[in-house]
C-alpha cells in the first residue's frame, strides 16, 4: 500500500512541471504583506493568471526580498524578469521633464494627474524611456497621499526646522523637504523603522497606508496631514526582458495592469479614514495643519529644476486644469 501511494506522489511529483506557467515573471516591492501594494499586486497576479489561462505567472515578493527600489531597477535594467514600482522622481536621470509630474502641491486631485498620464505628451515620454530600456507596464497606478509622521509636532514649516526627516532618495522629494525646511534623509524603507528607534531620524513621510503598514506610528506619535504630493506610481520593467515576450503577453499584462491600478484607486480611498482612527487609538496625535505656508514654500522648488523645458510648469498646468 504504502510504495502504491510513494509510487503515484512520485507521478505527481513528475508530472508537475507540465502544469508550470510558461513565463514566470517576479513582482518585487518594498512593502509589507496585507498593505494596499500587496492588495493589488495580489490582485494583479490573479488578473494576470485568469487572463492567461495559467500561462503567465506573476511571482510576488514583498518586504524588499529582491533589494532596494533601486537595486531592483537595476536589475530590471540588466534584463531580469523582474518588475518594480517606481515613482517618476526615479527616472529624472532619463528624462528630467517627468521629475514635474512628482513635485509638491502640483494638484490636490489625483484624477486629474491620471489625465496627464494618458495625454499625447506621456506617451512620447513612454516611447522614449523604452528606447533607454525602460517599459512602463502600468501608469494609473494611486500609491496614495503623502502625509507626515514625526515625534514632534509639526503645524508649520518652521517646527520641521532641524528634523531629520526620511524620503525616498529621489531628487523631487529631497528638494520638497528641504523647502519645508526639513533635512531630507533617503534611505530604503525597510532601514527607516530601525532609524525612528535609534534617533537617527526624526520623521518619515509617506501615504497612510505605509506609514501604518510599516507600524512607524509605534517610534512617532506625530501625524501631520499636509497633503504635500499626490502620489501616482509606476510599475515598470526592462525593457530587454519586455523584448523577449511575446507582444500579446505585454498587451495581456499592461491590459492586466490598467484594471490593478483602477483596484488601487478604490483602495487609496477607502484605507485612509479607516488607518486615521486606528493610529489615534495607537495613541497618534492627528494634526491638521493650514497647507498654504507649505504651499508658498515648496514653490520655489519648481525653480530648481533649468534642465526642464521651457514652459513646462505652466503646460502641465494648463493640462491640469482641463
Amino acid at each position: 500500500m504504502y510504495k502504491t501511494l510513494l509510487g503515484a506522489t512520485a507521478a505527481i511529483v513528475m508530472a508537475l512541471p507540465a502544469f508550470a506557467a510558461e513565463t514566470t515573471i517576479r513582482v518585487a516591492y518594498e512593502n509589507n504583506p496585507g498593505e494596499p501594494v500587496d492588495l493589488v499586486m495580489h490582485r494583479w497576479a490573479e488578473l494576470v493568471d485568469k487572463a492567461s489561462g495559467g500561462d503567465v505567472e506573476l511571482e510576488l515578493y514583498p518586504s524588499s526580498q529582491l533589494g532596494a527600489k533601486k537595486d531592483v531597477i537595476e536589475q530590471a535594467m540588466l534584463g531580469v524578469n523582474v518588475i518594480t514600482i517606481a515613482d517618476v522622481g526615479f527616472l529624472t536621470d532619463s528624462d528630467p521633464d517627468l521629475g514635474i509630474l512628482f513635485g509638491p502641491y502640483l494638484t490636490d486631485d489625483a484624477a486629474s494627474l491620471f489625465k496627464i498620464y494618458e495625454s499625447d505628451w506621456f506617451k512620447e515620454k513612454k516611447a522614449k524611456l523604452e528606447e533607454q530600456g525602460i517599459h512602463i507596464v502600468i501608469s494609473n497606478y494611486l500609491y496614495g497621499t503623502r502625509q507626515l509622521l514625526t515625534k514632534t509636532k509639526v503645524e508649520t514649516p518652521a517646527d520641521l526646522k532641524g528634523l531629520k526627516i526620511r524620503t525616498p532618495n529621489n531628487i523631487m522629494q529631497i528638494r520638497a523637504i528641504e523647502a519645508m525646511g526639513g533635512t531630507p534623509t533617503p534611505m530604503p524603507l525597510a532601514d527607516v523603522y530601525p532609524a525612528l528607534t535609534q534617533g537617527t531620524i526624526d520623521g518619515v513621510e509617506n501615504p497612510l497606508p505605509v506609514l501604518y503598514g510599516q507600524k512607524l506610528h509605534e517610534q512617532a506619535k506625530e501625524l501631520s496631514m499636509i497633503s504635500y504630493l499626490q502620489n501616482t506610481s509606476l510599475w515598470l520593467g526592462g525593457q530587454a526582458y519586455f523584448d523577449t515576450l511575446d507582444p500579446s503577453v505585454v498587451e495581456m499584462l499592461e491590459e492586466t495592469g490598467h484594471e490593478a491600478g483602477l483596484y488601487s484607486q478604490e483602495l487609496a480611498a477607502e484605507q485612509d479614514a479607516k488607518i486615521i482612527e486606528e493610529m489615534k487609538a495607537a495613541g497618534v496625535t492627528v494634526t491638521y495643519p493650514d497647507t498654504a505656508a507649505f504651499k508658498e514654500a515648496t514653490k520655489a522648488v519648481y525653480d530648481q529644476f533649468p534642465e526642464w523645458s521651457d514652459g513646462l510648469y505652466d503646460r502641465i498646468q494648463s493640462q491640469l486644469a482641463e
